[in-house]
């Protein structure tokens, strides 16, 4: 028995008792992940990406183990929920313009001290100033600083488009308006490196694309480690006692750690492991969540029809995007229909062995956003279920 066959087998009989559709994490497989992360943080705090994650009790879980500090979250009315919930270090990953949020914020002294927001320009402190309706706890600030990587005297770029903050000086400016701003404070810097932590480089039957993307990666790291460490320097001089400087991202957290300039790690999708980060020669991890969908019908020899599937992940759309068939072994969809709203026909030998009733088990594309589809999570160990818990959706809210 192969190993995937070997948790199929475990994943049904730890869930025999429960229809399907449901959502499992594998707890081994999560807390594997989670022990590799910390080892290649290599010594530095691994912050948590809880848009990779939502799931309270799971973000606990992980931030209950040596190696992790705080959480990267990514809504203001999330930010402020997780801090009434516990939660004392929040950094906000992107800016926002919830005024009704802003002005929670700076009335409470409990949620101002929790939560760090994100700023790359005047304009954002404007809005935090004309949101705080008489607040007047200061306001925890960072900044943004844009990784693209940028070639050929800016003709080409690559990476996200994000901050507008690319040089030391763009930032050491910002970081001077903050200091002479009444009601703010600026405390750290952030920069997701997402073209090298996000992109996969090794990429299955496309050896020429793979070269490509790792020169590429090679070139871009090179060129941020330069700038990063430059602008640290920048907006150290403007503001010495920052509290931290946050980069990196599951794919990349041993080279982004190798930094001396950064002195935290953020990541959230090394724990589940979703299909986008099977291409990647830097690290292996274990899958760890899964959603099962019954069968429903069986059209003929080689093809199985399972209830609903089609969740594609944010971004650019494309297969990559899709989620995938991933136990029993040997499963694809029928390429006229891919996967579907309410049903989706799978091809393949393996199908024969099915019957009605029975689960097959999928892969997401991206990590949290599969917590969107479900309201709970069954956490398995071993052979059994041995808790059901909330995801953010099953708590009421679905913050974006």
């Amino acid at each position: 028995m192969t190993a995937r066959a070997a948790d199929r087998a475990r994943y049904d009989r730890a869930t025999a008792h429960l229809d399907a559709p449901l959502a499992i994490v594998d707890l081994e497989a999560f807390d594997a992940n989670a022990d590799d992360l910390v080892r290649r943080a290599g010594g530095k705090p691994v912050r948590v990406a809880s848009k990779s994650v939502r799931c309270r009790h799971l973000l606990e879980r992980v931030l209950a183990k040596d190696g992790f500090a705080g959480i990267m979250s990514f809504t203001l009315a999330e930010s402020l929920w997780l801090a009434r919930s516990g939660f004392d270090d929040i950094l906000l990953a992107y800016p926002s313009a919830d005024r009704a949020r802003f002005a929670e914020l700076a009335a409470d002294p409990k949620l101002a001290a929790a939560v760090t927001v994100m700023i790359d320009d005047p304009a954002q402190l404007d809005l935090i100033d004309t949101a705080r309706d008489g607040g007047s706890e200061v306001v925890r600030v960072c900044l943004e600083l844009d990784t693209s990587l940028k070639m050929f005297g800016g003709r080409v770029r690559v990476g996200a488009r994000r901050s507008p903050l690319y040089s030391p000086a763009q930032l050491a400016d910002l970081a001077r308006t903050v200091a002479r701003r009444p009601g703010f404070t600026l405390v750290g810097i952030m920069a997701y490196e997402g073209h090298i932590a996000g992109v996969g480089d090794a990429v299955a039957g496309r050896p020429l694309r793979s070269r490509a993307v790792r020169l590429m990666q090679a070139t871009a790291r090179r060129e941020l480690a330069e700038r990063r460490a430059a602008v640290v320097r920048a907006v150290r001089a403007v503001t010495p006692d920052l509290e931290f400087v946050n980069g990196g991202g599951t794919g990349s957290v041993q080279t982004t750690a190798a930094e001396d300039a950064v002195t935290e790690i953020a990541a959230g999708s090394g724990l589940y492991v979703p299909r986008l980060f099977d291409n990647y020669t830097s690290f292996t991890g274990r899958p760890a969540a899964l959603f099962a969908m019954p069968v429903v019908r069986r059209p003929g020899v080689g093809v199985v029809t399972v209830l609903g599937g089609g969740y594609p992940a944010s971004g650019a759309p494309g297969p990559d995007r899709l989620p995938v068939p991933y136990l029993p072994e040997g499963l694809s969809y029928d390429p006229q229909e891919g996967p579907g709203e309410v049903q989706t026909p799978l091809l393949g030998s393996a199908a024969d062995d099915l019957l009605i009733g029975d689960k097959v088990w999928f892969r997401h594309a991206k990590a949290g956003e599969l917590c969107e589809r479900f309201a709970e999570l069954q956490l398995i160990e071993g052979d059994r279920v041995t808790a059901t818990v909330p995801t953010y959706r099953g708590e009421g809210h679905t913050f974006l």
